[in-house]
């Protein structure tokens, strides 16, 4: 991976709110367990300025319930709402298999599976049927969706900074209703 990475900043939380009169905050955890939020060490704010050095004192429905170091009531905490926490790059595991940290995604070019250019990375959204890859097209159009699967996604590069995307047919043509549906039959099959 290029080192330029390794100086990255990562999202992995963000304070949501003062909890309870001793200055615990609540936090939305984007780590895999949301308890290990506290385990990189201490956090930086956006601009990286500010440190918080934060220990789980309970995992909620709501997210974790933490403590920040000179954080000691109330009115300390409340100010806290909406900073967004980072850690270094270098900082968290390689991910295995076929797994990737968005940031990594973001900002590979775009190919076909013939070479040619379709555009950039420009973000990563999940609206709660899976993650979609925003692609913003070389020819400067509206950016479109990509469904972040093996069928459309079948390679990724992150040596080269590649991405090949397999643009999904948008026609509706009876020959993909056909594949997925024979896909769905196989997958069944397999249960």
């Amino acid at each position: 991976m290029p080192n330029s990475k390794n100086t990255e900043r990562i999202l992995i939380g963000e304070i949501s709110g003062a909890h309870g009169i001793r200055g615990d905050v609540l936090v939305r955890s984007y780590t895999e367990k949301p308890d290990a939020i506290a385990s990189y060490g201490p956090l930086t704010d956006e601009s990286g300025k500010r440190s918080f050095s934060l220990r789980v004192v309970r995992v909620t429905s709501k997210g974790i319930v933490a403590r920040i170091s000179g954080i000691e009531d109330r009115n300390a905490a409340e100010p806290l709402r909406g900073t967004k926490l980072y850690v270094s790059r270098d900082r968290l595991p390689e991910p295995e298999g076929a797994a990737y940290y968005y940031a990594d995604l973001i900002g590979l070019d775009a190919v076909s599976e013939d070479g040619s250019a379709l555009g950039k990375i420009v973000s990563v959204q999940n609206f709660g049927a899976g993650d979609l890859l925003e692609l913003k097209p070389v020819d400067g159009s509206a950016t479109e969706f990509i469904p972040f699967e093996d069928r459309y996604v079948p390679n990724i590069d992150l040596q080269s900074r590649t991405i090949v995307i397999r643009r999904p047919d948008m026609t509706g043509s009876e020959d993909d209703e056909v594949s997925d549906v024979e896909e769905d039959s196989e997958e069944s099959d397999r249960l």
